[in-house]
């Protein structure tokens, strides 16, 4: 398939020239670049929405694939789309689909379908992309466009798009394309869509639902942003900012009815040096069957001696987890180096993780507090205490605040069964608390 311009000469320059022109007095070549896993850019005429992009992508540091999450304002082709293959041509030249990703999200999908109808005349994707080609000319797309959808299913889509991402190893940006409010007086449109943006700042999907709903904020693409926030916390997203705000009105004088427009970016925070120790040490040992050293300037986080937990999980399943009740090391670093590759090598409910795994596992590091004696239950509670049970030599340790586990009694009955202790047998009951780092 090739997708012709659908709004060219009308959103944006058909000329090259003129098209180039326009985007470089709209962009910040001065700017620092980021690691970005997504963006939030609106999808105007370019005298419009033109300066928030530019300002927006004049930041990131543009991937091989993006990945572009749109509405659908022509109502036309399936309700919740996506094209596996062809190209889209802009004036700038044409932009190849990633047939292998998109295909990927298809087969992986609950709720998408492949449906060109529903692309042809829509323009949230098409502007955006001579833009991207400003900044570089070779990457791939995967157009996805949205429809009405729950807030279920756009989460659910956000995790699938993450999930084939992970298993292809792909490194990708995800844009969102979506104005904000429309034709509101300025100070009405400027005071809903800040509530709109609280709620992307905080990767809040649900509240950005919530606050679309009880102020009526006509905000074209909030469905893609929930897709968007959904997949950017499974690809690691622990904030956002606001690059740029404006509406209409700054174009044209006129603040009587306007259009919002919001330029966000979404990226991670780095890990922290516990959780990249683990994977470091994991990285080492399956690669080349190495074990690493601890590092010879220790952060304040990795001296001391204390018990250490490392959980590795794959796609946000359970991959593995090791850890010490009780400190048997000089020091948390060499106590996170042994327990990361029992975890990886040695759990026996799963396989040795395998070098093929490696780009696709998350770590996270339990440091636990000296256990202490309890009397009575009413002393636990599983969201802020573990809990360790003891009968003889036979002893079972529960971490806490883990899904699905809501009591003291689950709590106990759970370490117990992984003691082998019985249920009439005494036990001692030992509470504990946690730092845990991801």
């Amino acid at each position: 398939m090739i997708r012709p311009p659908a709004v060219s000469g009308q959103f944006y320059p058909a000329s090259p020239e003129r098209l180039k022109a326009m985007i470089a007095q709209m962009v910040d070549e001065n700017a620092t670049k980021e690691e970005v896993i997504g963006l939030v850019l609106p999808h105007a005429g370019y005298p419009y929405s033109g300066p928030v992009v530019g300002a927006t992508l004049s930041r990131a540091k543009l991937k091989n694939t993006v990945i572009i999450i749109g509405p659908n304002h022509t109502g036309l082709g399936k309700p919740l789309s996506i094209i596996t293959q062809g190209k889209w041509t802009t004036p700038l030249g044409d932009v190849e689909i990633d047939s292998e990703l998109s295909k990927k999200i298809l087969a992986t999908s609950s709720y998408l379908e492949e449906d060109n109808l529903a692309h042809q005349f829509e323009h949230a994707i098409e502007v955006q992309l001579p833009f991207l080609q400003y900044f570089k000319s070779d990457f791939k797309l995967v157009p996805i466009v949205l429809t009405y959808a729950t807030g279920h299913m756009c989460k659910q889509i956000g995790k699938e798009i993450a999930r084939a991402v992970k298993e292809l190893k792909r490194e990708v940006i995800i844009i969102a394309s979506s104005d904000m409010s429309h034709y509101e007086p300025q100070e009405s449109a400027s005071d809903k869509d800040n509530q709109a943006i609280e709620a992307m700042l905080n990767l809040d999907g649900d509240a950005l639902l919530k606050r679309v709903a009880k102020l009526n904020i006509s905000m074209c693409g909030y469905a893609p942003v929930v897709s968007l926030l959904s997949a950017a916390k499974e690809l690691g997203a622990t904030k956002a900012s606001l690059v740029k705000y404006q509406t209409s009105g700054d174009t044209t004088g006129d603040y009587a009815r306007v259009v919002g427009y919001a330029g966000i970016i979404i990226n991670a925070a780095e890990k922290h040096p516990l959780v990249k120790l683990a994977r470091q040490t994991v990285t080492t040992y399956i690669k080349e069957g190495n074990i690493i050293e601890a590092p010879a300037k220790l952060t304040p986080e990795m001296t001391g001696k204390a018990g250490v937990f490392v959980s590795i999980h794959k796609l946000d399943e359970l991959r593995g987890c090791i850890g010490t009740f009780e400190p048997t090391k000089e020091n948390v670093a060499q106590e996170i180096i042994v327990n990361a590759i029992s975890s990886a090598t040695r759990d026996p409910r799963f396989p040795p993780v395998t070098a093929d795994e490696l780009d696709l596992l998350d770590y996270s590091i339990d440091v636990l507090s000296e256990p202490e004696l309890i009397e009575s239950t009413d002393q636990l509670d599983p969201k802020k205490y573990g809990v360790i049970v003891e009968a003889g030599i036979r002893r079972g340790l529960l971490l806490p605040d883990l899904e699905g586990v809501d009591t003291a009694d689950q709590q106990i009955a759970i370490c117990c069964l992984k003691a082998g202790i019985t249920p009439s047998t005494p036990v001692k009951i030992y509470r504990f608390e946690v730092k845990r780092y991801r």
